[in-house]
C-alpha cells in the first residue's frame, strides 16, 4: 500500500501529510500551504498520483479507531458502573467526571497550532501520532492504579486524554485537506464517521462486558487501542525531514492564531455548532433511568449503545448519498428538524422495547446531524489551516456536548427537573438552531459535495 508520502509529493520540500478522526494540515517554508497544495496539484507528477480516495479512508480510519474507540465517552459503561457503584457520587458529579477527563479536547485548537507550526523530531505528523499513543497508552496502564479516588482518576485520564488529543490533531488535517482538494468532504467526513460509529458500535457491548470486569481490564483496554495506531503511523507516514529555525515556527504559529481570532467564518459557523450541542442534555439522567428505574443490566444498556451505532452508520451512509444530491443548507435544515422531532421520541423510553426503538432511531439521526455539521466544519476551514480550523470546530462542539449533560444533571439535581422536562427543553432548544443557519456565508452552504468550494 503507498505511504502517505507517496500520495502528496508535491512541490513544496517541507509539505507533509496529515490525517484526523471525534475526526489537520502542514505549511511550506513561506508560511502559506495552500498555494503549494495548488501548485502541486497542477504538476503533471501530482495529476498523474492523484490517490484514491480510499487509500485516504484506510489511513483515516486507522488513526480514528485508535483515539475513538480510547476514549472515556465510548467506553463509558465501566466508568459509569465504578462512579455509582465503588465511589457513590451524585448524578452531577459523574457528568462531571466526563466533563472534566475530556478537558483537553476543548483546547484542540492549541494542538492543531502545535502540530502545523512546530515540527516533532523532524516530522509534523508521524512522531507526533507515535509518541502520543505511546504516552496514552502508558497513562491509561497507570489509570487502573489509580482509581480508588475519583480525583487521582480525573488526573490521570485528563493526561491520557491529552496525548489523544495531540494524536487525533496530528491525524486530522487529512479529512479537510483531501476532501476540500477532489470536493468530497461530505463523502469523506461520512467515512470518518462511519469508524466513529463503529467505535460506538463497539463500545456497547465491550463497556457492558468490562463493566461486569475488575476495572484494571478496562483500562488495559484502552491503552492497548490506544497503542493501536503505532504501526500504522510507523508504516504508512513517510515525510520529509521538516527544516525550520525556531523563529519561523513561531512566527507560522502567531499567523495562525491572528487568524483565527479574526475569522468571522469559522466563528458563525462555529456557533451554530454550539447551539446545536448546548442544548439541555440527559446522557447521564439517562443512564440512572435505565439503571434505576427500568432496572435494565450493564450488558443490554451496553447492547443499546451498539443499536445506536449501527443504525449511525445507517446515517452515515445515507448522509454520503445525499451529499452530493442536495446543498448543504438543505441538509442542515433537515438534520436540525429531524433532531428535534427525534428527540421527543425519549417522552416514550419506559420499556426495554421502547428503549431498544428509540436508541435505534436516535443513532440514526445523530449520525446524520453531526455529519452535516461536520461538513460544515471542514467547509469552513481554510486551506493552509486545516489543522487549527478544523480542531476549533470539534473543540466547540466537544465543548457544548460536555456542558449540556452538566447542565441538565444539574438541572435535575438542584431544581428537580423532571426527565420529560429535559426532553422538552432540549428539543425546543434545538428548533432555535434554525435562525441561525441563514446567517451562514452562501459560499459554504449553497454547494453540494461534489461542487469545488473556492
Amino acid at each position: 500500500m503507498p505511504t502517505v508520502q507517496d500520495e502528496l509529493q508535491l512541490s513544496s520540500p517541507t509539505l507533509t501529510a496529515t490525517t484526523d478522526a471525534s475526526i489537520q494540515v502542514t505549511v511550506g517554508d513561506n508560511g502559506t500551504a495552500s498555494s503549494a497544495i495548488a501548485e502541486g496539484l497542477q504538476g503533471s507528477e501530482a495529476e498523474s498520483e492523484r490517490p484514491k480516495l480510499t487509500r485516504w479512508v484506510f489511513l483515516i480510519g486507522a488513526a480514528t479507531f485508535a483515539t475513538t474507540m480510547s476514549q472515556t465517552g465510548i467506553l463509558r459503561l465501566p466508568f459509569q458502573n465504578l462512579l455509582k457503584s465503588e465511589l457513590h457520587v451524585s448524578r452531577e458529579t459523574m457528568a462531571s467526571f466526563f466533563a472534566l477527563t475530556a478537558f483537553a479536547w476543548y483546547f484542540k485548537p492549541l494542538a492543531g497550532i502545535l502540530t502545523d507550526s512546530v515540527p516533532l523530531l523532524g516530522t509534523r505528523r508521524r512522531h507526533y501520532l507515535i509518541l502520543s499513543a505511546l504516552c496514552a497508552g502508558a497513562l491509561f496502564f497507570l489509570g487502573g492504579m489509580a482509581s480508588q479516588t475519583y480525583v487521582a482518576l480525573v488526573v490521570v485520564l485528563i493526561a491520557a486524554n491529552t496525548m489523544l488529543v495531540i494524536g487525533s490533531t496530528a491525524a486530522g488535517g487529512i479529512t479537510v485537506e483531501a476532501g476540500q482538494r477532489y470536493g468530497a468532504t461530505g463523502r469523506l467526513t461520512s467515512a470518518l464517521y462511519v469508524v466513529a460509529n463503529g467505535c460506538l458500535l463497539l463500545g456497547g457491548p465491550v463497556g457492558g462486558f468490562l463493566a461486569s470486569k475488575g476495572f484494571g481490564f478496562t483500562t488495559a483496554a484502552c491503552g492497548l487501542i490506544s497503542l493501536s495506531v503505532v504501526p500504522f503511523a510507523w508504516w504508512l507516514v513517510r515525510e520529509p525531514v521538516a527544516k525550520q529555525c525556531n523563529n519561523e515556527k513561531w512566527t507560522k504559529a502567531k499567523a495562525q492564531f491572528s487568524w483565527l481570532i479574526r475569522s468571522r467564518t469559522m466563528w458563525t459557523a462555529a456557533g451554530l455548532l454550539f447551539l446545536v450541542y448546548i442544548a439541555p442534555g440527559f446522557s447521564t439522567p439517562l443512564y440512572y433511568l435505565q439503571t434505576d428505574t427500568l432496572k435494565l443490566s450493564q450488558q443490554f444498556i451496553g447492547t443499546l449503545t451498539l443499536l445506536g451505532g449501527l443504525f449511525g452508520i445507517g446515517g452515515s451512509c445515507l448522509y454520503a448519498l445525499l451529499c452530493p444530491k442536495f446543498p448543504l443548507r438543505v441538509l442542515l435544515y433537515v438534520s436540525v428538524v429531524v433532531s428535534a422531532l427525534g428527540t421527543l421520541g425519549y417522552l416514550f423510553y419506559r420499556s426495554a422495547t421502547s428503549a431498544a426503538l428509540v436508541e435505534s432511531e436516535n443513532g440514526l439521526i445523530a449520525a446524520f446531524v453531526t455529519l452535516a455539521l461536520m461538513d460544515l466544519a471542514a467547509r469552513a476551514t481554510p486551506r493552509g489551516s486545516e489543522a487549527l480550523g478544523f480542531a476549533l470546530m470539534m473543540s466547540v462542539l466537544n465543548v457544548a456536548q460536555s456542558l449540556s449533560d452538566v447542565f441538565g444533571s444539574w438541572l435535575m439535581d438542584q431544581h428537580h427537573v423532571s426527565f420529560t422536562k429535559l426532553v422538552w427543553l432540549n428539543a425546543g432548544t434545538t428548533v432555535l438552531v434554525l435562525f441561525v443557519i441563514p446567517l451562514l456565508p452562501n459560499k459554504l452552504i449553497e454547494c453540494r459535495d461534489s461542487t469545488q468550494i473556492a
